[in-house]
């Protein structure tokens, strides 16, 4: 009993420096159902937590193609279907098809939920985009605690999936339950689309997007995204582009076989020679891509988006020093978000069929690839760069007049994604995050790629916000994987407060 006057306590105390704030008249409905919203919430934390456990008790691994796993994904996507239909959606679960694997085997695609709360055409219709499944982890990799078993330590809830994305998923779960056990109207309609094979490219995902374009999402106004992380451990964010990603190989190749080094060194054109000059063109020790013509078509900066950069809230020792880095390339904040954020970058991730186990075995590749990627910005062409990419490349290869064969591939292509700032769900998340945390949030980009970004924005053709939950130290696909119980708590709290301000802007 102690436990829940504190915690109403907590709510009281929230929402009174709301009144101090002005963020809400006293006497206003508005006011009046956020206090009891704030105050069912804190209650029933333990629950939420521990629907959180049940959740992260499964293994839906989507990357390891394994029957068992397939099995684990399939119970977690029911487990979801049923929580919904309990608040009383309406839901579907789309039969997802079959995935051909590489060595012929075929595995079922886990379906994809599509849930529906609502269908008021006075208010605004809210779409939901999560999913279930989640990054490999084993406990011998370096988990402290078991990561299928949520373990809570000074306030942080340790488990696979408790931040990407069962934690946030379960939270806009929670702020929905929340206005239904007070028998409240919920300010505005909402849908769900839930997957399960993001972390393995969203596998039939963009099908099913496109076929229910004019159907599911005829009636959807803005679809709300929280996959990512704040770039803080304590200040709130909100997230408005990130980067795409051009995805390259570079194959150089004498022969299918290796040759001996004592027989062969010395009299040929040694193919790892050719790729290690050619990999070496590509980018400077200062982080500057060396390929003609890049950096042509970015968009200008502007007055406006330099003052965000400024705004927001980083500390660059304690991030250097979280990153276990000596030192950056840049020594101020804004070089550091602008090349992490509105510059391209390139990166060099290894080479296929070069020697790397222990010892000293003196073989020279007979055939060698070299991957790297680009991370595109907003006003860069994907199809330009692929020419630049192989151009240059050619140009290299040819000032070393080698015997080999040189093969350049593009093998992945994701566009980057930018949104309007002005929306009105930007402006009612700004509201949210003052209510409940009280103050503004950093105006941040993500530097890596979420391709259901850009597909809601140019399928569906409505504003897509990306709202995260987490912090920055919440370790997505890394070990010891995290949610903080206060961002899981609050987060549900924000949710339900964004609500509001959806039905108050609409």
């Amino acid at each position: 009993m102690d436990l829940k006057l504190g915690r109403m306590a907590s709510s009281l105390l929230v929402f009174l420096l709301l009144l101090e704030r002005g963020m809400f008249s006293p006497s206003s409905p508005t006011a009046r159902l956020l206090e009891k919203v704030f105050q069912y919430i804190d209650l029933h934390q333990d629950e939420f937590v521990q629907t959180l456990k049940e959740w992260v008790a499964v293994e839906s691994d989507s990357i390891q193609p394994v029957p068992r796993l397939r099995q684990e994904l399939f119970r977690m996507m029911a487990l979801a279907a049923d929580k919904l239909r309990h608040l009383g959606a309406s839901v579907d679960s789309v039969d997802g098809g079959s995935q051909q694997l590489p060595n012929g085997q075929t595995l079922p695609i886990p379906p994809i939920i599509l849930a529906e709360l609502g269908n008021d055409p006075k208010k605004p219709t809210v779409c939901f985009y999560g999913h279930l499944d989640v990054q490999p982890a084993r406990r011998e990799d370096g988990w402290l605690t078991d990561p299928y078993t949520l373990t809570e330590v000074d306030g942080k809830l340790y488990g696979r999936g408790a931040t990407d994305n069962k934690g946030p998923v379960l939270a806009w779960i929670n702020a929905v339950s929340a206005f239904r056990a007070m028998e409240e109207d919920l300010p505005v309609n909402i849908k769900f689309i839930i997957e399960g094979m993001e972390e393995a490219g969203s596998v039939a995902l963009e099908e099913l997007v496109r076929r229910e374009k004019d159907r599911f999402f005829s009636s959807v106004d803005y679809v709300v995204i929280s996959d990512n992380l704040w770039i803080s451990r304590r200040k709130p964010a909100l997230t408005y582009g990130t980067r795409g990603n051009s995805y390259f190989t570079v194959e150089v190749k004498c022969r299918d076989q290796d040759f001996h080094s004592g027989t062969f060194g010395g009299i040929l054109n040694e193919p790892m020679a050719d790729l290690i000059a050619l990999l070496g063109s590509l980018v400077d020790s200062s982080g500057h891509i060396l390929i003609p013509g890049i950096y042509d078509h970015l968009a200008p900066l502007t007055e406006e988006e330099k003052k965000m950069y400024e705004a927001i809230d980083l500390d660059l020792e304690e991030y250097r020093n979280s990153s276990q880095v000596k030192k950056f390339l840049f020594d101020t904040k804004e070089e550091i978000l602008m090349h992490l954020w509105r510059y391209p970058s390139l990166s060099i991730h290894g080479i296929e069929g070069a020697f790397e186990e222990p010892g000293a075995k003196t073989v020279i590749p007979g055939r060698v690839i070299g991957k790297f990627s680009i991370r595109l910005v907003p006003h860069m062409n994907m199809s330009v760069v692929e020419t630049q990419v192989k151009q240059h490349l050619e140009y290299i290869f040819s000032k070393r007049n080698s015997s080999n064969q040189m093969v350049v591939s593009m093998a992945l292509g994701l566009h980057p994604w930018i949104a309007n700032v002005k929306d009105n769900q930007y402006l009612a998340a700004k509201r949210a995050i003052k209510t409940v945390f009280g103050t503004e949030p950093d105006m941040i980009r993500d530097g890596s790629t979420i391709p259901i970004a850009n597909l809601f924005q140019d399928v569906i053709q409505k504003s897509v916000m990306m709202l995260p939950l987490g912090a920055v130290d919440d370790g997505e696909h890394a070990q010891n994987e995290k949610i903080n119980r206060w961002n899981y708590i609050e987060g549900s709290k924000l949710f339900a407060a964004f609500f509001l301000e959806m039905a108050k802007l609409h």
